[in-house]
C-alpha cells in the first residue's frame, strides 16, 4: 500500500478538506498515474451530498482524471512510463459478459466505479480527487497528442456521456440536434455534434450564455423561459440530449421532436420527473437514458476532439476551493471546472471559462 494526498469529505454537505489515502500496490496488470488534473462533475456533488443514494464517507470524488503514467506493472503491454493517460468512470468490470466482451463495460452487472463502489478488496473505491490512482490497465485511456491534459479531463465523464448517445443514434450530417443546457455535460454535446455535422441548436432558460453556444458550434440558440420558443420550435429536431440535472416539463420538451424524434436523458435530477403518454404517442416519439460508453468508445471520443482541435471549456480552481466549487456547480455558475496540480503545470494555465478567476490547484 502507498500513502498519497487527498480532499475528502466526511458527511454530506460537509467541507472537502486534505487527507490521507491509501492506494494499493501495483498488480501484474496495473498503472499508477500520478494525477495532474480532475474535473468537478455535478456526478461528484450528488455523490459527496448523497443524493442518488447512502454514501460512504470519508468520500473522494472525482471520475474526471487527467496525468501521466508514473510507474507500470510487471504485465502491462497498452501504456509505459511518461503516457499522458485519463481514466474516466469505471476502474473494473468482470471482463468476460458479453457488453464488457463488446466494450461496453459500462453495461456490466459487475463493473466498478472510480468513487462510490466496492472493490475487489471489498473496501470502498476512492476517486482522483488526490495526488496518484492506480488503475488496471484496460480501464485507462490514452490522451492524444494536441489535446491538453486540462481540457481533456472533463471529457472522461462529460465527453463521453454526450459523445455516447450522439454516435449511437447517428448524429451526424442532416441531423437535427437540441441540446438541453449549456454546462458542463450541454457544452461537450454542442462541440461533439457539430463536429460529428449534425446542425446544433441549444435550449437554455435565458439567452445569456448564447455567444458561447455560438462560440461552440451552435446554429441557434432559443430560450425555454419564453413560451413562444415551444410553439415556433414544435417539431424542429430529429434528437434532443437532455443535459439538465433538474426536472424540467417533459411533455413541453418532447413538442420539439419531430415524427420518430428521441429525447435522451443524460442529466439526472435528484427527484423523479412525470410525463403524459400522449406527447409520446402522437409522433411516434421515443425517450430514451444513456450512461457513459465503453472504452473503446472513450477512446475514440477523445481522438474526435484532439481531430477536430476542442477540449472542454474549463476554469482551473486551487484544491481549497473544491467545497465552494460544488455549490458554483449546483448554481449552474459555470462550464466546466478543473482542480490541476501546481508541479504538472496547474498554476497559471490558460483556461477557457464562462465566468470566474483562473487558479491553479496547490496540494
Amino acid at each position: 500500500m502507498r500513502t498519497v494526498n487527498a480532499y475528502a469529505t466526511a458527511s454530506a454537505g460537509g467541507p472537502f478538506e486534505p487527507t490521507t489515502i491509501e492506494r494499493r500496490d501495483l498488480g501484474p496488470h496495473d498503472v499508477l498515474i500520478s494525477i495532474a488534473y480532475a474535473g468537478i462533475c455535478h456526478s461528484d456533488v450528488h455523490a459527496a451530498r448523497s443524493e442518488w443514494g447512502p454514501t460512504n464517507y470519508p468520500f473522494v470524488a472525482g471520475h474526471e482524471i487527467a496525468g501521466v503514467v508514473e510507474e507500470v506493472g510487471s504485465d502491462v503491454t497498452r501504456h509505459a512510463v511518461g503516457d499522458r493517460v485519463g481514466v474516466g468512470c469505471l476502474v473494473d468490470s468482470c471482463g468476460e459478459c458479453r457488453h464488457c466482451l463488446a466494450g461496453n463495460e459500462q453495461f456490466c452487472a459487475d463493473s466498478i466505479g472510480t468513487y462510490g463502489s466496492i472493490g475487489r478488496d471489498g473496501k470502498p473505491t476512492l476517486g482522483g480527487y488526490s495526488t496518484h490512482i492506480v488503475v488496471k490497465e484496460r480501464f485507462v485511456v490514452r490522451i492524444p497528442d494536441g489535446l491538453e491534459l486540462d481540457v481533456a479531463a472533463p471529457l472522461l465523464c462529460a465527453g463521453i456521456t454526450t459523445y455516447s448517445p450522439l454516435r449511437h443514434w447517428d448524429a451526424g450530417p442532416g441531423t437535427r440536434v437540441g441540446v438541453l443546457g449549456l454546462g458542463g455535460l450541454g457544452h461537450a454535446a454542442v462541440k461533439f455534434a457539430t463536429a460529428l455535422g449534425a446542425e446544433v441548436s441549444v435550449f437554455s432558460r435565458t439567452l445569456a450564455k448564447a455567444d458561447d453556444a455560438l462560440r461552440m458550434g451552435a446554429s441557434h440558440v432559443f430560450a425555454t423561459e419564453d413560451p413562444a420558443t415551444f410553439e415556433e420550435r414544435e417539431g424542429s429536431l430529429d434528437l434532443i440530449i437532455n443535459t439538465i440535472s433538474v426536472p424540467i416539463k417533459l411533455g413541453a420538451h418532447l413538442r420539439l421532436l419531430d415524427v420518430d424524434g428521441v429525447m435522451v436523458q443524460v442529466g439526472v435530477p435528484p427527484e423523479p420527473m412525470s410525463l403524459h403518454m400522449y406527447p409520446l404517442l402522437g409522433g411516434r416519439k421515443s425517450l430514451a437514458g444513456s450512461p457513459i460508453g465503453g472504452l473503446p468508445e472513450t477512446q475514440e471520443m477523445l481522438d474526435v476532439a484532439a481531430e477536430h482541435g476542442f477540449g472542454a471549456d474549463i476554469e482551473t480552481i486551487d484544491a481549497s476551493g473544491i467545497t465552494a466549487a460544488h455549490d458554483r456547480v449546483v448554481a449552474g455558475q459555470l462550464l466546466e471546472l478543473v482542480a490541476g496540480r501546481a508541479d504538472h503545470g496547474g498554476a497559471g494555465r490558460r483556461v477557457r471559462r464562462l465566468s470566474g478567476r483562473r487558479r491553479g490547484w496547490r496540494w
